[in-house]
């Protein structure tokens, strides 16, 4: 990654829109995978790396221009507590940015593929530090670390994702990072002091939200995309894994408030019932591809989704954007 220059540019420069991957975990869950486990969907990293890689290439047929890897709940910590030691952990970090790229790079290979399209890019997931603790904790912030501190629990793994070195041979890495479902200012904060220690890196920032103004520890958004604005690496900022119907207001609190494209990649908007361990039918958001019209026409220039969507999900974000903007759909091109 070269901090002088944004791997975003040709996409919005060519297409006006970027068109993001959907669910990873439960989509694999989808497809049959086990994550009733800490790590989640760093298991497949485990037990079943191909079918991540699988989910990946079908993102890329759907429309995807980008593939968001299976780090979200990757840490030192969590697998430690597994017996992996610091560097099979980190080798298992690489991995999940080798198998985006694989189909990244298998996708690309097929000409029919490349009509109407820029090559696809790999974002290399950071998820918070909630996400280890596996206690739904990215959704409420409520950590009581202190700045510092979470630097020194992010430290490590930027170390690996962020890095070119660690990814041999050279150019061989993520081509951003994806600093996702963000639930606090001071992790926020933590983040973007830490980019400073990897200058070559490009990264965007997304928060879980609570309410049509909040992120999830109760700052308005507004605050954080402020916080991204004074850090020249990230190219991008918005809203991941929060309820389709706070999409439109939470981006009009922050209209004016900064150049640099909004993403949103939200979650269907299901309710989880917890004595029956299930999501709960009919309580979600049917068609995706209405709402991204809007959200697109409310400002953000990256659009995707998040928990419980699918690759049909981002085929019908994708061909309705791409047909807004006069580009080649899905349809069009198979």
């Amino acid at each position: 990654m070269n901090r002088r220059e944004n791997p975003l540019t040709p996409f919005l420069t060519n297409q006006g829109v970027m068109v993001l991957d959907g669910a990873l975990a439960t989509e694999l869950e989808r497809r049959g995978a086990d994550l009733r486990d800490p790590l989640w969907s760093a298991k497949c990293l485990l037990q079943d790396p191909g079918l991540i890689r699988q989910l990946h290439y079908d993102y890329f047929v759907a429309g995807a221009d980008v593939a968001i890897t299976a780090s979200y709940q990757a840490s030192f910590a969590g697998f430690a507590r597994r017996g992996i030691d610091a560097d099979a952990a980190a080798a298992l970090m690489r991995l999940s940015v080798t198998l985006a790229r694989e189909a990244r790079d298998a996708f690309w290979a097929v000409p029919e593929h490349r009509a109407g399209r820029q090559r696809p890019l790999v974002a290399a997931s950071v998820g918070p530090y909630g996400a280890a603790l596996a206690d739904g904790s990215e959704y409420r912030g409520d950590y009581g670390m202190t700045v510092e501190q979470l630097m020194a629990w992010h430290r490590p793994r930027l170390a690996v994702l962020a890095a070119p070195k660690g990814f041999p041979p050279p150019g061989a890495g993520a081509d951003l990072l994806a600093c996702e479902t963000i639930p606090s200012l001071a992790e926020a904060e933590a983040l973007v002091r830490l980019l400073g220690e990897f200058p070559d890196a490009a990264a965007w920032l997304s928060f879980s939200c609570r309410d049509e103004t909040h992120i999830s520890d109760g700052n308005p958004l507004a605050a954080g995309i402020e916080l991204g604005e004074g850090c020249d690496q990230i190219v991008a900022m918005g809203i991941n894994c929060t309820a389709p119907p706070l999409i439109e207001p939470l981006l009009a609190s922050v209209r004016g408030l900064t150049a640099k494209p909004l993403l949103v990649y939200p979650n269907r908007g299901e309710t989880w019932d917890a004595a029956a361990k299930c999501w709960v039918p009919g309580t979600g958001e049917g068609d995706l591809a209405i709402p991204a019209e809007k959200w697109r026409a409310a400002g953000a220039q990256l659009i995707g989704g998040c928990c419980r969507t699918t690759p049909e999900d981002i085929r019908a974000i994708a061909d309705t954007l791409r047909s807004v903007a006069g580009q080649p759909t899905n349809s069009q091109t198979e």
